[in-house]
């Protein structure tokens, strides 16, 4: 065997034990390691922010979802999640916005649509409608709505529901999130938290 030969076999048996040593480094123990501490720490957040309604899993904290019947029409004694653009409407396995640029005619035209039908079925002028309620998010599965778009829906819902409109609005406030940090981002409602707190006042 020459020289060349050998120093081949020998780089080719260090790779093959380097490649084997980080396999076992960075994809078993490195994860196993992460997930425990996951696990120990944030056992929610690792499990996917699971929300529940007594024994039932009724969501995910993290991903929005319709409040609409079989036709696909709002139920008006819930409040109203931002459109989806993800497949059907907030499909996990289809995350996408609609990638339409802003002057899109396509786009512009279903901004005008949704911002009629959500003036309509809130009853209140449609230059009160706030952005996020007739735009989708760039995932198409955003479980938060503005309190501005919150709030315009608190007298249908509590007419719906036969309730006090102090009794919603104060649902809604105690379910308004703030700043992270009391600066990033922006103050937001999680729709389906609010909507099981609605239901749990029923009961």
């Amino acid at each position: 065997m020459n020289t060349s030969t050998r120093s081949t076999g020998r780089t080719t048996w260090v790779a093959v034990r380097a490649m084997a040593l980080f396999t076992v480094l960075l994809g078993i123990v490195y994860t196993l390691t992460i997930t425990g501490i996951a696990q120990l720490a944030f056992p929610a957040q690792a499990n996917g922010s699971i929300v529940r309604d007594g024994d039932s899993q009724v969501g995910s904290a993290l991903i929005g979802q319709s409040f609409a019947d079989d036709d696909g029409v709002p139920l008006p004694d819930y409040f109203q999640p931002r459109p989806s653009a993800a497949g059907d409407g907030y499909d996990a396995g289809a995350s996408s916005g609609s990638n339409y640029g802003p002057e899109n005619p396509d786009l512009i035209a279903a901004i005008e649509g949704r911002r009629a039908q959500v003036a309509e079925f809130n009853d209140v002028p449609e230059d009160q409608i706030p952005p996020d309620a007739v735009t989708a998010s760039s995932s198409g599965l955003d479980p938060h709505i503005s309190p501005e778009y919150a709030t315009i829906q608190v007298a249908r819902v509590a007419t719906a529901r036969d309730l006090p409109i102090e009794t919603v609005r104060d649902l809604l406030a105690a379910h308004t999130q703030g700043r992270d940090l009391g600066y990033l981002g922006e103050p937001r409602v999680n729709v389906l938290e609010l909507n099981l707190a609605l239901d749990e006042l029923e009961r």
